[in-house]
């Protein structure tokens, strides 16, 4: 009987072992099981047309310059980020380069909206317990408190400061706070630097990205869309500052 209990509890240790691996790695192991999927079809498509990497990347231009499904695609790789932990910025400045600043906008808001979403939700559903409030003190403990706290205020004031964009998902999912809350300072916070990658990709045009790679000349760049991108900048790192010191006025004031 007591070699059958000891078994028993053996057994559920280890079970508690796969699962606590698994709560902690799962976001590695996903996204490397993503990327090894993502090379192995690009690899495939390279070997079946005979193309090099640079070829591929330029067919992509031209299918994205020429196809109506692009925009659908576009956005469908943004809200699938997450999970590939591929780089937001990286993404939006190609999205102001294939499609413009106007549309480039427009596109990078409905994706990256879909992604911050993804992650919350992902987020929510593997972060239970995580980042409780008796665990160690830090930068990130700070403002999952404020998070706590003051929802809306707190993710609008990490958007328009450039906090890291999964970062902030991820933690609003791990925190359970409210997702109205959340995808409203989202969509609102995220504007500005949307506005200024978009804009700064834009100033490079699909076909001096092509160039590029043909003749190896460095293309130039729209001295009037950047300064669009610089001042989008300016007004979130101005607006940020704003809301900290409305805050921090409410607060003294209340006490």
């Amino acid at each position: 009987m007591t070699q059958a209990n000891d078994n028993t509890l053996a057994t559920a240790n280890q079970a508690g072992k796969q699962e606590s691996f698994w709560a902690r790695h799962w976001s590695k192991v996903t996204a490397a099981a993503i990327w090894v999927a993502l090379i192995g079809v690009i690899l495939w498509v390279m070997r079946a047309n005979d193309l090099t990497l640079s070829e591929f990347f330029l067919a992509g231009i031209a299918w994205a310059q020429a196809s109506p499904l692009a925009p659908l695609a576009y956005i469908l790789l943004y809200a699938i980020r997450p999970l590939t932990l591929f780089s937001s910025v990286l993404l939006t400045l190609a999205g102001g380069f294939l499609f413009g600043p106007a549309w480039g906008v427009v596109y990078t808001v409905i994706g990256a909206n879909l992604s911050a979403t993804v992650a919350f939700f992902v987020g929510r559903y593997f972060g239970s317990g995580v980042l409780d409030d008796g665990e160690a003190q830090g930068f990130v403990q700070r403002y999952a408190r404020r998070m706590r706290e003051n929802s809306f205020e707190t993710v609008l004031i990490m958007r328009l400061i450039f906090l890291p964009y999964d970062l902030v998902n991820y933690l609003a999912g791990f925190l359970r706070i409210h997702y109205g809350a959340f995808i409203l300072a989202t969509i609102i916070g995220s504007i500005p630097g949307t506005i200024a990658f978009v804009f700064l990709g834009a100033s490079l045009s699909p076909d001096e990205i092509t160039a590029m790679f043909m003749t190896g000349e460095v293309p130039s760049l729209d001295w009037r869309i950047l300064a669009v991108s610089l001042l989008m900048f300016v007004v979130s790192i101005v607006l940020s500052r704003l809301l900290k010191r409305r805050e921090r006025s409410g607060t003294e004031a209340g006490a």
